[in-house]
C-alpha cells in the first residue's frame, strides 16, 4: 500500500463515520501558541477546540497534519528519526467517546476493505492508574469486546509484571507511558495506544512487553487520548494557599474529547511488511535521484546510507517549512532551517556529491503534490532559497573543514600542529576535548552552527568545551550590542547598556524586580487559567508592569486572588533565579515559555525562578525572590479581541 492509498483511506473511513476532513495547518504554529516553533502533533493547531471552543467543522474532525521535531536532528539518519512527518488523526469535541474511538480503531486496522492487518498481532496498552484516578477498566472492557466480538479472540490483561504471553494482548501501564496532559494544568486523561507485531516469524511473544518494543519487535501504530479530566491547582480555601502535600487534583470535565495519531511513515512500514520508513515509496524515490546523480547506491555502506537519509530529511522537511514562509537566518525557526541545509550540505560530501537540489525537491513534490499542491506552486521559491543557502555555506565549507581537520590534527600529536600551540590549548588536546574558542572560531569565521561541530567531534571521539563557546559568544554579541539599547528579553522593557551610568540604579532595580515579577506572573496565569495563556506583549517601568495575554474573557476576582496568592507564595519561597544559555530550539523543548513575536539569536539565556518559571529572556532578574516584596493586581481589563491586560505593582 502507497501513502496515498494509506492517507486516501484513513480519511475516506472517518468521513464514513460523520467526520469533516480539514487540510493540514501550517507548520509555524498559530500566533497565539507560543508553545512551539513549529507544529508538532496532530493536536497542536486544534487546541482551542479541546477547552469548548465550537470548531466551524463540527465536533468530529479528522485531517493528515505536517509536522517538525528539531528536538533529534542530530538523530536524524538512523533507522528510526524524522523531522518532517505526518500524523493522521480523528478528534472528537464533546462528541464520542471510548467505546467508539477503540472500536473504529480496530475496524480500521483490521477491517479488509481497510488495512487488513492481522488482529492475532495487535496488542494494546491502557492505563494503569494513580492515586487520584483509578485504572482505565472502561478502556479493558472494551477492548476485551472487541477483541471477542471482531475477531473471535478471548483475549487477556497482563499482571503488573507486564508479561504477556498466550492471549494476554492488553498491557495495563503507568502515568509515563499512558497518560497524557498538555501542560502543567488543563484537560488530560489516559490514552491507549496500539501495537503491531513485525515480526512474527519469530515466534510466539512470550516475555516483558517493554522488551518487545525496545527491539522494534513491536510497533506503536496508533495512540487514542481519551481527555475526561482537567488537572487543576488545589487550593485551600480558607486561607487561598497551595498545598503543600498535594498540589493538584483531577476534576471531570464537562466536555470529554477525542484525540488521536497514527503515524503516516511508520504505518506504511508496517503495511508493507519493511523495517525502517526509508524502504517505502515516502523516501525510495527520493534515494533514486541522489543515487543517479552521485553514482553511489542507498546500501552501498552504513555511512552512505545515513547520508542518502539525512539528505532526504532534511532538504524534504526544508521545503515544506520554507513553503510555509520560514526563511533561513539566525534567529528561531530561521535558524532550526538553516541547520537543516547546512548538515545536508557536510553529508553531501560523504557522497562526493555536489548536490543538485533541484531534482530532489523535484522528486520531493512528486510524492507529495497531490496532498501539498501548495509545495508544487512554491516550488521556484523553495528551490531558491535552498540554492543561495547552500551557495553562501559552500563558500566557507572546504576552507572551515580544512581548519577542523587542523584542530583534529594538533589533538592526535601532529607535531608541526602541535609546535602552534600554547600551554592552554595543550591541556585541551590531554583532555580529547575541543576548545570553545577554537569552536567559536568555525562558527563566526565558517558559518559551522555549533551542532554540526559537535557532531563532527563525535566522529573523532572529541568533546566541545560549550561552557567555553557560550563565553566566547556573549562576548561577541556584547560587543555588538555595545552603545546600543536592547531589550529586557522579549518584555518590552529598555534601558541603556548597563556599563552606561546615565540611568538611576534605583530605577534599574525597581525594574528588575518588576521584570522577574512578570515571569511569575506569566506562569501564574497558566496555572490558573489554562496553558491556552501565552503573553501578547508587555511594559515594564520603574513604577508598575502590563502584561497582554491570551483570554478570551474577563478573570473573575477570585481568580485574580488566585493568581496573587500564588506569585507571593512564590516570593515568599526565597526562591533563586537562575539562567542557563542554550539553543533556542533547545529551550522550547525543554518547555522554557517564548515570546515569539521577539526575534530570538540562535543561542538564548532561559531564566528558571525556583522550579516554577522557566523563560527564554535577556535579562536581567533579581537573584532571589526575596528582594522582591509583595505582589498586587491593580487593574485587569481587554486590550484586544481575545486578549486581556493586567497592570500590577510590587509593595
Amino acid at each position: 500500500m502507497t501513502s496515498q492509498e494509506l492517507r486516501i483511506k484513513f480519511l475516506k473511513f472517518f468521513e464514513l463515520k460523520g467526520h469533516t476532513i480539514i487540510p493540514s495547518a501550517s507548520l509555524v504554529p498559530r500566533e497565539k501558541d507560543q508553545s512551539v516553533l513549529f507544529t508538532t502533533a496532530g493536536m497542536h493547531p486544534l487546541v482551542p477546540y479541546f477547552f469548548g471552543k465550537n470548531h466551524p467543522g463540527g465536533k468530529r474532525i479528522a485531517n493528515s497534519q505536517k509536522c517538525i521535531r528539531t528536538a533529534d536532528i542530530d538523530d536524524v539518519g538512523d533507522n528510526r528519526h524524522l523531522t518532517f512527518f505526518e500524523m493522521m488523526g480523528n478528534w472528537s469535541f464533546g462528541d464520542y467517546f471510548k467505546k467508539e474511538a477503540i472500536e473504529w480503531s480496530f475496524e480500521f486496522l483490521t477491517g479488509k476493505e481497510w488495512l487488513n492487518l492481522d488482529p492475532k498481532r495487535i496488542y494494546v496498552t491502557v492505563f494503569r492508574g494513580v492515586d487520584g484516578i483509578p485504572c482505565d477498566d472502561e478502556a479493558i472492557d472494551i477492548w476485551k469486546n472487541v477483541f471477542k466480538e471482531k475477531s473471535g479472540m478471548e483475549v487477556q490483561t497482563a499482571g503488573d509484571d507486564e508479561i504477556i504471553k498466550n492471549n494476554i494482548r492488553i498491557i495495563p501501564l503507568g502515568v509515563d507511558d499512558n497518560f497524557w496532559i498538555a501542560g502543567e494544568t488543563g484537560p488530560c486523561g489516559p490514552d491507549t495506544e496500539i501495537f503491531y507485531d513485525t515480526r512474527p516469524e519469530e515466534g510466539i511473544l512470550e516475555g516483558n512487553f517493554s522488551d518487545f518494543v525496545k527491539n522494534f519487535r513491536l510497533i506503536e501504530i496508533w495512540n487514542n487520548v481519551f481527555m475526561e479530566y482537567e488537572k487543576k491547582l488545589k487550593i485551600k480555601n480558607a486561607k487561598l494557599k497551595i498545598e503543600e502535600a498535594k498540589e493538584y487534583e483531577y476534576i471531570k470535565l464537562k466536555q470529554r474529547n477525542v484525540d488521536t495519531g497514527m503515524g503516516l511513515e511508520r504505518t506504511v512500514a508496517v503495511l508493507n511488511g519493511k523495517e525502517t520508513v526509508f524502504e517505502t515509496d515516502i523516501f525510495e524515490p527520493i534515494f533514486d535521484v541522489i543515487s543517479k546523480v552521485c553514482g553511489k547506491k542507498y546500501n552501498e555502506n552504513p555511512e552512505i546510507k545515513k547520508a542518502f537519509r539525512i539528505i532526504a530529511d532534511h532538504i524534504k522537511a526544508s521545503a515544506f517549512i520554507i513553503c510555509d514562509g520560514v526563511m533561513p537566518s539566525n534567529i528561531g525557526r530561521g535558524y532550526v532551517l538553516r541547520r537543516l541545509i547546512r548538515r545536508a550540505v557536510r553529508y553531501s560530501r560523504t557522497l562526493e556529491l555536489e548536490l543538485n537540489f533541484k531534482l530532489i525537491i523535484d522528486a520531493i513534490i512528486d510524492i507529495y503534490k497531490v496532498q501539498y499542491p501548495e509545495l508544487d506552486l512554491k516550488s521556484p521559491e523553495i528551490i531558491k532559497a535552498i540554492r543561495q543557502e547552500v551557495d553562501k555555506f559552500n563558500k566557507t565549507l572546504e576552507r572551515g573543514l580544512k581548519e577542523f581537520e587542523r584542530t583534529v590534527s594538533a589533538v592526535f600529536g601532529d607535531t608541526t600542529m602541535r609546535e602552534e600551540k600554547d600551554a592552554r590549548e595543550m591541556a585541551y588536546d590531554a583532555l580529547k576535548k575541543i576548545s570553545g574558542k577554537i569552536a567559536f572560531d568555525l562558527y563566526q569565521t565558517y558559518g559551522f552552527p555549533i551542532e554540526m561541530i559537535k557532531e563532527l567531534a563525535r566522529e573523532y571521539g572529541l568533546a566541545v568545551d560549550e561552557i567555553e563557546f557560550n563565553i566566547e559568544l556573549e562576548k561577541h554579541q556584547e560587543v555588538s550590542r555595545k552603545g546600543a539599547e536592547v531589550k529586557f528579553g522579549g518584555h518590552g522593557m529598555e534601558v541603556e547598556s548597563l556599563k552606561s551610568k546615565v540611568e538611576n540604579f534605583e530605577e534599574i532595580e525597581k525594574k528588575k524586580k518588576l521584570h522577574t515579577a512578570t515571569h511569575l506572573l506569566h506562569q501564574a496565569l497558566r496555572i490558573i487559567l489554562g496553558v491556552t495563556v501565552g503573553q501578547m506583549g508587555s511594559d515594564i517601568n520603574s513604577e508598575r508592569l502590563r502584561f497582554d495575554f491570551t483570554f478570551d474573557r474577563k478573570m473573575t476576582p477570585e481568580e485574580i486572588k488566585l493568581v496573587e496568592e500564588l506569585i507571593n507564595e512564590q516570593i515568599r519561597k526565597n526562591l533563586n533565579v537562575k539562567y542557563e544559555e542554550m539553543l533556542f530550539e533547545k529551550a522550547v523543548h525543554l518547555g522554557a515559555l517564548a515570546f515569539f513575536k521577539e526575534k530570538y539569536p540562535d543561542r538564548v539565556k532561559v531564566y528558571s525562578v525556583g522550579g516554577f518559571s522557566k523563560e527564554v529572556c535577556g535579562g536581567p532578574h533579581v537573584e532571589n525572590t526575596s528582594e522582591m516584596g509583595e505582589f498586587k493586581i491593580q487593574k485587569e481589563e481587554s486590550s484586544s479581541a481575545g486578549v486581556r491586560r493586567i497592570k500590577a505593582i510590587l509593595r
